[in-house]
C-alpha cells in the first residue's frame, strides 16, 4: 500500500505509445520535493512508454480494452498509489465516466494542435500535423486542457503557438510542436499542481 504523504502531490501519467513526453513530465519531476510521478498507466502493453519510466525508477501498468473502458480496475489503482492528478501524454482512450468522476477537475490532456481547429477522434499524431499542412494554416501548435467526457472539448488552460510556412512538411510541423510539447507542458503541470491543490 502507499500511503499519501500530506505535502507531495502525486501524478500518474496515461500514456498510450513511445511515452517522450511521459518520460520528460517524469524527469522534470524527478527531484521536486512537493510533485512527484509515482505511476504509468497505460493500455498498450508494448508500448515504448514502459521501457523509458522503468529506467526512471517508476512503476508501469497496463490495462486491457475492456479495462481501460469501464474504469473501475484503473480508479483502484490510481488509489493505491494515493494519485491525486492525472496526466495524459499521448493516451489514446476516452477517459471513462467512473475517472472522470474519481477525478474532478484533475485530469488533463495535451493535444498537439490549437483547439477547437483539429480535434476530436481519430486526430491525433502525425494525422494532426498532415490536416494543419493540408490546410495551408500558418501556424500551429499546442493546447492543455481539462478533460471531460468527450475528445478535445475540455476547458482550455493554455495554448502555444508556433509559425508553420508554405515549405513544412508534417514532419516540420511535428517537430515544431514537439518542442512546445517539452518546454512547456511540464510548466504548465507544474503550475495547475501548485495552485489547485
Amino acid at each position: 500500500m502507499h500511503y499519501k504523504s500530506k505535502n507531495m502531490k502525486k501524478i500518474a501519467v496515461f500514456a498510450s505509445g513511445s511515452g517522450t513526453n511521459a518520460e520528460h513530465i517524469s524527469k522534470h519531476f524527478a527531484n521536486n520535493q512537493g510533485i512527484k510521478v509515482v505511476l504509468v498507466v497505460s493500455d498498450n502493453p508494448v508500448a515504448g512508454v514502459h521501457e523509458r519510466v522503468i529506467r526512471l525508477g517508476i512503476p508501469s501498468v497496463t490495462f486491457t480494452k475492456e479495462e481501460s473502458a469501464e474504469g473501475s480496475k484503473v480508479v483502484h489503482k490510481l488509489m493505491e498509489y494515493g494519485v491525486d492528478w492525472i496526466i495524459l501524454a499521448g493516451y489514446l482512450k476516452k477517459i471513462p465516466e467512473v475517472i472522470l468522476n474519481a477525478f474532478p477537475h484533475k485530469i488533463v490532456n495535451i493535444h498537439p494542435a490549437l483547439l477547437p481547429r483539429y480535434g476530436g477522434k481519430g486526430m491525433y499524431g502525425m494525422r494532426v500535423h498532415e490536416a494543419v499542412v493540408a490546410a495551408n494554416d500558418c501556424e500551429s501548435g499546442i493546447t492543455i486542457h481539462y478533460v471531460n467526457e468527450n475528445y478535445d472539448e475540455g476547458q482550455i488552460i493554455y495554448q502555444a503557438r508556433c509559425p508553420v510556412t508554405p515549405a513544412d512538411t508534417p514532419a516540420d510541423v511535428a517537430t515544431k510542436v514537439h518542442a512546445l510539447e517539452y518546454r512547456y507542458y511540464p510548466e504548465v503541470i507544474e503550475r495547475l499542481i501548485v495552485n489547485g491543490s
